[in-house]
């Protein structure tokens, strides 16, 4: 690291636990972060301040004036219209300059995105979707690429990390095929600002402590956040014993 980073990221190098070493882990890390809405904005933002090299940022919706309310990335109004993983990415080197930002402002097929999760080192998910929570879960199971999942509505969050080697639950053990994309979305449902913030400020923490083997990620845990009351509880998931993605019995089934 040069002086300009040893100072840029001097507050983070001071912990025991991370250190030079653990510094130069982030700054050669590589992140695909799925969606640059209510939980890309502050995932993306804060990995890009604490140093991560290569953020790799997917949307290919553009910015409209009701996601200035919480999808704070988008940092003016003179951004509305603009295709979100652009707009993010100017946002992304005004904080720092000094790493990699490849912006995807095409919607990926499965073949595309599955180039992208298997040079990622951690694969963050900010989409508002089931078809696209599942393609992504099954894409990072298979490639064996470690999962960050969250989600927020109301006020109302949740935050679980699957670690995709081998063990433990993936996200279809959580959700289901008849799973109800209206029942779950901000448009639909509303968010209190902050919420996404929480929530997606706690997912860059985990794939963090999951690029530098820090602490106890929430592998196979199910983080809950009820802000109305500001209540947090944690629920162990067990492997789905008919999931179709992770489940040994399904696959020796299936071959």
């Amino acid at each position: 690291m040069n002086d300009d980073q040893l100072l840029r990221y001097s507050r983070q190098i001071m912990l025991p636990y991370v250190g030079i070493e653990g510094q130069e882990k982030l700054l050669n890390a590589q992140v695909l972060i799925i969606g640059m809405g209510g939980l890309g904005s502050p995932i993306a933002m804060y990995l890009a301040s604490a140093g991560i090299g290569h953020l790799v940022i997917c949307d290919f919706d553009e910015v409209d004036l009701s996601n200035l309310q919480r999808q704070i990335i988008h940092s003016s109004q003179e951004r509305i219209g603009q295709n979100k993983a652009m707009s993010a990415r100017e946002t992304l080197l005004q904080l720092n300059p000094e790493i990699q930002v490849t912006a995807l402002t095409q919607k990926l097929d499965e073949n595309s995105l599955s180039d992208h999760v298997q040079c990622a080192d951690v694969v963050i998910d900010g989409t508002d979707n089931f078809d696209s929570r599942f393609l992504l879960n099954k894409i990072c199971f298979d490639a064996k690429t470690p999962l960050v999942s969250g989600a927020a509505i109301r006020m109302e969050g949740q935050v679980i990390v699957f670690a995709n080697q081998g063990e433990g639950p993936c996200y279809r053990c959580l959700y289901k095929d008849d799973a109800d994309d209206t029942a779950t979305t901000c448009s639909e449902n509303g968010v209190l600002s902050p919420v996404v913030g929480i929530i997606g400020s706690i997912q860059a923490v985990e794939a963090m402590k999951v690029i530098l083997s820090l602490g106890k990620p929430l592998f196979s845990r199910l983080l809950l956040l009820d802000a109305y009351t500001m209540d947090w509880r944690i629920l162990k998931l067990p492997v789905d014993p008919q999931c179709p993605v992770c489940s040994p019995l399904v696959s020796k089934q299936s071959s």
